[in-house]
């Protein structure tokens, strides 16, 4: 016992501490940092690409060799696309189809949330197993008898057929369940005994202790509604409705395509994502942080 507790002489290195090894770990370190710097290029340089066609001419898109920065940009380009399309309606649209599905997503995905996490009631998990479920059914099994029910509630060619259909969603649902479950019972408890209604601990315990997945959530589901392409093209078909990606196929003929205010439009319809995400990285870090963890 007392040679295990005796203390290492004056001087001495570490084993973990020997210079070769501390070259070694330099050396992983240094070639992870450039493997993530490779990837981060690769996966950079379509959007780089896509910012500097913007400034191209329509011949000087695809020409061999590509021209990594136009020789004279066009920056022209960001004001034809105004004049030449309907793009504040189609914004307009897209950003009023976010925000509706976004909130309508975070109030249904938070509330069954909290009522399979916190409330007791028989059949509760086979009920939340099969809902869950759903996320490994494609969505091309269905969406004919959806476009189907659609056109005989006579919201086909309107936003509401969109926002009707991705108002609810299992993704949200587990997601926040997952948060749920870190909350301890206890707390949950007290507030009962205390005489606080069910409504009263959504909304004002779990609601606030959300925050971080509430915020995930919302970034999820904002991205991909404004990404959608599939679904405004089966159910938008007037122009007047149409959102800004299903807009940007009007540049499309059938001899031809505009190559350039494509990716305009492009590079347009991606700056409020990104400004968004910048201004909510934190919270949606945060909230993927804790998500899952239970304790």
């Amino acid at each position: 016992m007392s040679t295990l507790l005796r203390p290492a002489p004056v001087g001495a290195l570490p084993l973990d501490s020997s210079p070769s090894r501390r070259r070694r770990r330099y050396l992983w370190r240094a070639l992870g940092y450039l493997a993530l710097g490779v990837a981060a290029v690769g996966i950079l340089m379509p959007f780089y690409w896509m910012v500097m066609s913007s400034l191209k001419t329509n011949n000087e898109v695809f020409t061999i060799p590509i021209q990594w920065w136009p020789s004279d940009p066009v920056w022209s380009n960001y004001a034809d696309i105004w004049a030449k399309s309907e793009m504040t309606t189609w914004l307009g649209n897209t950003v009023l189809l976010a925000a509706a599905v976004t909130l309508l997503q975070v109030f249904t995905g938070s509330f069954a949330a909290y009522g399979f996490a916190k409330v007791r009631f028989p059949g509760r998990n086979a009920l939340f197993l099969a809902y869950i479920g759903t996320l490994a059914v494609p969505w091309q099994s269905y969406m004919i008898p959806q476009f189907v029910l659609m056109s005989k509630f006579q919201l086909t060619d309107t936003l509401w057929s969109i926002i009707a259909l991705q108002a609810f969603g299992p993704l949200g649902v587990f997601l926040m369940k997952q948060f749920y479950d870190s909350i301890p019972d206890e707390l949950i408890d007290a507030a009962r005994i205390d005489g606080m209604s069910e409504y009263g601990i959504y909304r004002r315990i779990m609601l606030p202790l959300s925050v971080p997945a509430l915020a995930s959530l919302s970034l999820i589901t904002l991205v991909t509604t404004w990404n959608d392409f599939l679904g405004p093209l089966l159910y938008l078909r007037s122009p007047d409705v149409w959102t800004i990606q299903i807009g940007l196929k009007s540049f499309i003929s059938q001899y031809n395509a505009e190559y350039a205010l494509i990716m305009t439009g492009s590079v347009l319809s991606v700056l409020p994502i990104v400004v968004i995400f910048l201004l909510g990285q934190r919270y949606f870090v945060e909230g993927v942080a804790t998500t899952g963890l239970k304790g």
